[in-house]
């Protein structure tokens, strides 16, 4: 018989929340007495933009915001039913 197993992938701007989140995840999983593998933290992802702060006289003039998006994965291997719910 093949083993379950429940992958979750987690994404985030914030790490502080995405860390809390999975150690709620992990804590309930092993309240319910599964198996798990991780948290494994995957890489960022950086997204830069660069937007024109006037569009008239300072056209030249620009300023650049950058996007972080962080990401953990967890695996749960043979969760029980209240692992599920």
């Amino acid at each position: 018989m093949k083993k379950q197993r429940i992958r979750l992938t987690f994404k985030s701007y914030d790490h502080q929340l995405l860390d809390k989140a999975v150690r709620q995840v992990v804590m309930t999983a092993r309240r319910t007495g599964s198996q798990m593998v991780g948290p494994v933290p995957l890489p960022n992802k950086r997204k830069c933009f660069t937007v024109v702060r006037g569009p008239h006289v300072h056209k030249e003039s620009r300023e650049q915001f950058e996007l972080i998006t962080h990401r953990r994965i967890l695996d749960i291997i043979a969760p029980s039913d209240q692992t599920m719910e």
